[in-house]
C-alpha cells in the first residue's frame, strides 16, 4: 500500500468491474457508463491504495477520456503536478491568472524564448514580483545587460537588477500603462507612422466597429466583420461616443470619432475609438478632450497619471518615448515581464500594459512565465467568490445594461460554471491542486487534495508511465495552438463579448484600487 487515498467506493467500483476484464481502459468506460450508479457512490471516505493502482486508475480515465469525448475534455490547473502531462495529451491547462494575455495575443501565445531575453534591447519589469534578485528569468536578463540592455523597473519597491526604477503606488499600474499608450499614439501614429504599417497587418486597429446608439450619443457595438483599408476614417462625418471612465466613480467620458455609414449602420475604426479611449484629440472632432500631456483633469495624460501613481510626468514621457523609439530602431526587440498585480481587476491593468507591446510591434514581447508553449486557457477557482454578498452590479460601468445588477458573485459564477464558461467545454477528468468550493459538474474524476475529491494526486512519473503503457508506447503530442503571434492572427485591442461591454472594458481602461469584488466574470470566458 502507498499514500495515494482514493475514495472508497470509487475503489470498491473499480475493483468490482475491474474482475471481468483486464484493460483498465475498458473497466472505466464500463464504470462511468452507468453515470448514475457511479455518481450516487461517490463522496465517500478515502482510503489508502497502491500507487501503481491509482496511478493507473488515473491513466485509464484520461486515456478513455481522450479518447472518447476529446483531448480538450481532459483539464488540470497549470499549478497540478500533472499538468504537463495533460498538457503533452492535448488537454485543457487551466491558469487562475488574468486571461489578457490570450484575449489580446491569442490562444497558445508561447512568449518570447530564452535567446530573446538577451536579444531584447528595452526590458520593462513591472509588478511586484519582479524586485526578486533571485528569480528564474534573473540570469537572461543579467546576459542582456552585458549587450547594452536598458531595464526599467516598474512597482511599488525599487530593485537593483534595473537601470532606472518607477515606484508607482500599488494598484496603479494601469493608469500609468494607459498615459505611455497615450503618448505613443500621439507622438508615433499622428505626428509621425513609424508602426503603421505593423498595425495594419499585425493589428484589429484597422477592423471596423458598429456603433449604437445610447441615450444622447453612441456606443460601441461589437466588430463589423470588416476590415478598413486604412487605420482611420479621420476627415468626413463624426459624432460622439460615451466610454467608460471608473478613476472618479462610475463616469463617462465624451469624446468624438470620425464615422461611416454602411448598411444603415454608423462604424468607425478600432484605431479611433483607441485615440478617443486615451483621449488622443483631433481638429473637428467633438467632445471633451485634454488639452495636452500636462492636463490634470482628463485621462489618460501623463499629468493626469501622476496624481494616481506618483511618478512624475516627466519621466512617464521619457520612458514611453524610450520604448518607442528602441522598438522603432531595433525591430521590436522591446520585452514586458508581468510580475503579480493583486487587485481585484488586474486584467484591466495587463491590457493597458499589452497594448503597449502592440503599438509598437513587440509582439512576441510578453515573458509571461509558465506553459512551456502549452496554451492556458481561463479558469477562475470557485471557491475565491464563498459566500460574499457584494453586489457585482457595483463593477459595471454607467451606461450598463444591469446584467449583473443585484447579483452576488456567487450566483454570477454558478451560472457560469452551468453555462460551461470557465473551461469550454467542461473537463470529465479535472486535477486540481487545492480545494476548490462549489465542486464543476458533470466531472467523472476528479484529482485533488480535498476530502471531496475522488482521489489524491498520485506521482506525475507513474502515471506518464502508466498512460505511455495503455497508448501502446507512443508518445503524447503537445498541442500547436493558433497564438497571436508572428505565425497566428490579428493581436486584438478590441476584445468583443458582452460580459466585458457590461464591465466597460471592451477596449483598455483604467480601473483604481479599492474595495471591490475579488473576481471578475471576463476571466471565465476563453
Amino acid at each position: 500500500m502507498g499514500g495515494s487515498q482514493v475514495n472508497q467506493a470509487l475503489v470498491r467500483l473499480y475493483y468490482e468491474v475491474r474482475e471481468g476484464t483486464s484493460d483498465p481502459v475498458a473497466t472505466w468506460a464500463k464504470l462511468t457508463a452507468n453515470s448514475q450508479q457511479y455518481r450516487a457512490a461517490r463522496g465517500g471516505r478515502r482510503v489508502p491504495l497502491d500507487d501503481a493502482v491509482t496511478a493507473e486508475l488515473v491513466a485509464a480515465a484520461m486515456v478513455h477520456t481522450a479518447a472518447e469525448h476529446g483531448p480538450e475534455r481532459v483539464a488540470a490547473l497549470a499549478t497540478s503536478p500533472l499538468a504537463r502531462l495533460v498538457g503533452e495529451l492535448g488537454g485543457a491547462v487551466l491558469t487562475e491568472h488574468p486571461c489578457a494575455p490570450e484575449q489580446v495575443l491569442g490562444t497558445g501565445f508561447k512568449g518570447p524564448g530564452a535567446d530573446d531575453w538577451a536579444r531584447a534591447a528595452y526590458v520593462l519589469l513591472w509588478g511586484e514580483n519582479n524586485r526578486l534578485v533571485r528569480t528564474p528569468d534573473t540570469p537572461w536578463v543579467i546576459a542582456g545587460r552585458y549587450k547594452g540592455q536598458k531595464v526599467v523597473a516598474i512597482g511599488p519597491h525599487p530593485t537593483r537588477l534595473s537601470d532606472e526604477t518607477l515606484v508607482v503606488r500599488p494598484g496603479t499600474d494601469g493608469a500609468l500603462a494607459m498615459a505611455m499608450g497615450h503618448v505613443l499614439l500621439k507622438e508615433f501614429f499622428l505626428d509621425r507612422t513609424p508602426f503603421a504599417g505593423h498595425a495594419m497587418e499585425r493589428t484589429d486597429l484597422p477592423s471596423l466597429v458598429r456603433l449604437r446608439e445610447r441615450q444622447d450619443g453612441y456606443v460601441p457595438g461589437g466588430p463589423a466583420g470588416g476590415v478598413c483599408d486604412r487605420l482611420s476614417v479621420y476627415g468626413g462625418e463624426a459624432v460622439e461616443v460615451l466610454l467608460p471612465r471608473f478613476d472618479d466613480g462610475p463616469g463617462v467620458l465624451r469624446r468624438g470619432v470620425p464615422v461611416l455609414r454602411e448598411g444603415g449602420e454608423l462604424v468607425t475604426t478600432v484605431f479611433d475609438l483607441l485615440l478617443a479611449v486615451y483621449g488622443v484629440s483631433r481638429p473637428g472632432l467633438p467632445g471633451v478632450w485634454p488639452s495636452g500631456y500636462a492636463d490634470q483633469v482628463e485621462p489618460y495624460t501623463p499629468g493626469w497619471q501622476e496624481a494616481c501613481t506618483g511618478v512624475a510626468a516627466s519621466r512617464t514621457l521619457k520612458v514611453a518615448r524610450e520604448l518607442g523609439v528602441t522598438a522603432e530602431k531595433t525591430g521590436g526587440r522591446c520585452l514586458i515581464v508581468p510580475g503579480r498585480l493583486d487587485t481585484p481587476h488586474a486584467d484591466t491593468a495587463y491590457r493597458a500594459m499589452l497594448a503597449l507591446l502592440v503599438l509598437t510591434g513587440c509582439g512576441t514581447g510578453w515573458a509571461q512565465a509558465g506553459g512551456a508553449g502549452i496554451p492556458l486557457v481561463p479558469y477562475l477557482c470557485l471557491h475565491a467568490c464563498g459566500e460574499d454578498l457584494s453586489d457585482v452590479g457595483a463593477l459595471s460601468w454607467a451606461l450598463a445594461d444591469g446584467l449583473f445588477a443585484r447579483r452576488t458573485s456567487r450566483s454570477v459564477l454558478l451560472e457560469a460554471v452551468g453555462d460551461g464558461w470557465p473551461m469550454a467545454p467542461p473537463p470529465r477528468v479535472l486535477a486540481l491542486p487545492r480545494p476548490i468550493y462549489p465542486l464543476p459538474p458533470d466531472v467523472d474524476l476528479l484529482v485533488g487534495p480535498d476530502d471531496h475529491c475522488d482521489l489524491s494526486p498520485p506521482d506525475a512519473g507513474l502515471v506518464a508511465d502508466a498512460v505511455a503503457k495503455l497508448l501502446g508506447g507512443a508518445t503524447c503530442a503537445a498541442p500547436g495552438g493558433t497564438g497571436g503571434g508572428p505565425g497566428g492572427g490579428r493581436m486584438r485591442l478590441l476584445v468583443d463579448h458582452p460580459w466585458m461591454y457590461e464591465y466597460g472594458e471592451a477596449l483598455p481602461t483604467y480601473r483604481p484600487p479599492g474595495l471591490g469584488v475579488s473576481l471578475k466574470p471576463t476571466q471565465l470566458v476563453r
